[in-house]
């Protein structure tokens, strides 16, 4: 039979180099003791930093609009696999008039230090061109539906043009919305609230957090449309991923492992 936790472990994302680790820098101590999961969630990230491929997934989507970029036109931008593997390799992500961005990365007033996108204001779009806040659409409840933006043509990444070399406080990730792949997203918390479950109250059903697993529906860049379960990936600015064992072509799961 399998272990639970260590089944629970494989399907969140945690690598048996990872958890080696872990034992390794908790050690073997004769009394019974408390290791902080900090110290295990620092092993995985200091392994998948090192060994897998960044990709680009906007979990909770905004829709932007580039509207000084020609109608219908589209490119390939190119992009590092991997920052931290010297052979790792790029990747190409088509770009568009039309995009998603996290909607938390967007605000309509904002002050001197929010470095992301608000109005009158420059930010970076990873691996692509600096765009710049203009006005927002509301739909009947005042709730903002989309961005618009305007692009200076000449900044793309990596173009070693003058304006490409302009410094600007903030980079966001992105995904073009008529390239990119549906996905789902299940993000974990502490099961419990507290470090010893039902030590005051005698009942450990009664610590559990109620909020220890939220999903969501996002948007991944084309390539993830491949992706087969079990494969790991840093989501750029969100953390580490793993597809579900149980995802499909027609389902897309991942989970975060940290």
């Amino acid at each position: 039979p399998k272990m639970p936790t260590i089944s629970g472990l494989r399907r969140r994302g945690y690598t048996p180099e990872s958890i080696r680790s872990f034992v390794e820098k908790a050690g073997v101590a004769k009394r019974e003791n408390l290791i902080d999961v900090s110290l295990l969630e620092f092993c995985i990230r200091d392994h998948l930093n090192k060994t897998v491929d960044r990709k680009m997934v906007v979990v909770n989507p905004i829709k932007i609009t580039i509207t000084n970029y020609p109608a219908g036109k589209e490119e390939s931008l190119v992009s590092e696999n991997n920052p931290e593997q010297e052979n790792s390799g790029t990747r190409e992500l088509p770009f568009s008039k039309h995009l998603y961005i996290e909607k938390e990365d967007f605000r309509e007033q904002a002050g001197r230090k929010f470095f992301r996108l608000t109005l009158d204001k420059e930010v970076r779009l990873k691996s692509a061109y600096i765009i710049k806040g203009e006005s927002v659409v509301k739909n009947g409840a005042g709730e903002i539906t989309e961005v618009l933006c305007t692009y200076d043509p000449k900044s793309k990444s990596g173009s070693g043009s003058e304006e490409s070399l302009r410094k600007v406080k903030g980079t966001l990730h992105w995904v073009s919305q008529k390239h990119a792949v549906p996905v789902e997203i299940r993000e974990y918390d502490r099961l419990f609230m507290t470090e010893v479950p039902g030590e005051k109250e005698g009942d450990f059903l009664k610590d559990i957090n109620p909020q220890s697993l939220n999903t969501a529906k996002g948007y991944a860049e084309p390539a993830l449309a491949q992706t087969s379960p079990g494969s790991k990936y840093q989501f750029q600015r969100k953390g580490y991923f793993v597809a579900d064992d149980e995802s499909t072509e027609e389902n897309i799961v991942f989970n975060k492992t940290v």
